[in-house]
């Protein structure tokens, strides 16, 4: 009877692999013989996710249906499969007899030769796949905060950061190795960093790889360990690293370095470093994007008939011209004078409100020209 996979995972037809893969881990705890589930739905869920985790596998499946992959059945691609079509070498029985014989992957199979298969069964079996483990301890990420002057998180420069963190021993360099000695081939794992054991389960015997404790995954032992460091490779001690701030941070963003986090124990990775940059306020310029906006006071005079005014920018002062009759609150662009982009080497603008200045005190003098002035009808 052909078999509906996706219906099997409850699954859409139009699920992601992601999706696929959380449906069978969740069904495979559900439905484990060990665990007191059904051999026949257990088996089922392991040949639907063969299946729909396989890209091509799940195109032939949607095309033509679990009749590709039935023992005896024709292949899709028009010849036969032989027994069992891809999955030739499963038999299943319910019952307490119930085996999977995975005679076709010559001799059992090896946990991490099923990608996400091997990690998903390792979870359900109490075993670690290998290439999990094989990747070492890494680092820990260093997070830390500096704050910049408006104008230096516009353009960018330089800082230097002390920071107390686990780092490479200064006497063995990190190789946890006393100077002098060497480091020798790890006896228990013969270099591999691996130590590969069998593990009998209702699959069969199946091949397992865990990191060496012996060498901690490295492949070699030092022939004396550092006294500085008792072999680990690293110590707690101040390190001062020289960043490189790139114009145009704002507020709250941060900067990645990889590689200058903690030190790793034995030679794992090391952790990155994330630099957040706090900018502090500067009372004559506004950040949006990578525009700036300020404010100018401007005689009304000046407004009326035209002339000159300073203005502050991020390159320094500079003078402006007002046409003659501009309205309070005209809005003037100085193309090029905003922040700079942070990959490319154009900036953005800066915007500058005129205001109309009103004296708070004004001399006879001034007095007498304004009524002048609004005798005439200004």
């Amino acid at each position: 009877m052909p078999k509906d996979y996706y219906q099997i995972l409850g699954v859409s037809k139009g699920a992601s692999d992601d999706e696929i893969k959380k449906a069978f881990r969740r069904l495979a705890h559900e439905h484990h013989p060990d665990k007191g589930g059904d051999p026949a739905k257990f088996k089922d869920l392991n040949e639907a996710y063969q299946v729909l985790s396989d890209s091509k596998k799940r195109q032939m499946y949607d095309q033509f249906g679990s009749a590709a992959f039935s023992a005896g059945g024709g292949s899709a691609y028009g010849g036969e499969q032989g027994p069992g079509g891809p999955f030739g070498g499963f038999s299943g029985g319910a019952g307490p007899g119930f085996a999977w014989d995975f005679n076709n992957f010559g001799g059992g199979f090896q946990a991490q030769d099923l990608g996400d298969l091997g990690d998903i069964l390792g979870d359900v079996f109490g075993f670690s796949a290998g290439r999990r483990s094989r990747a070492g301890v890494r680092g820990q990420d260093i997070e830390v905060d500096i704050e910049l002057p408006f104008k230096e998180a516009a353009f960018g420069g330089q800082r230097e950061l002390r920071l107390y963190k686990d780092a490479a021993c200064g006497k063995c360099n990190g190789n946890g190795a006393e100077p002098g000695s060497k480091l020798e081939t790890c006896q228990t794992c013969h270099g591999s960093g691996q130590v590969r054991q069998a593990q009998r389960t209702i699959f069969g015997t199946v091949q397992t790889a865990t990191s060496c404790t012996a060498c901690h995954s490295r492949g070699q032992k030092p022939e004396k360990i550092c006294t500085a460091c008792q072999g680990s490779g690293i110590e707690r001690r101040e390190v001062v690293l020289k960043v490189e701030i790139p114009p145009g941070m704002d507020d709250g963003e941060a900067l990645k370095i990889t590689g200058a986090g903690a030190a790793a124990p034995f030679g794992g990775r090391t952790g990155d470093l994330y630099v957040r940059v706090r900018v502090k306020k500067d009372p004559r310029f506004r950040r949006e994007g990578y525009d700036i906006y300020s404010t100018v006071s401007v005689p009304y005079s000046t407004l009326t008939l035209g002339g000159q005014v300073t203005i502050d920018t991020l390159d320094g002062s500079t003078e402006v011209n007002v046409p003659e009759g501009t309205s309070p609150q005209t809005d003037l662009v100085l193309r090029g004078l905003g922040i700079p982009h942070t990959r490319s080497r154009s900036r953005g603008n800066q915007i500058v409100t005129l205001a109309a200045g009103t004296p708070k005190r004004l001399s006879r003098e001034q007095k007498e020209a304004l009524n002048k002035l609004k005798e005439a009808g200004l």
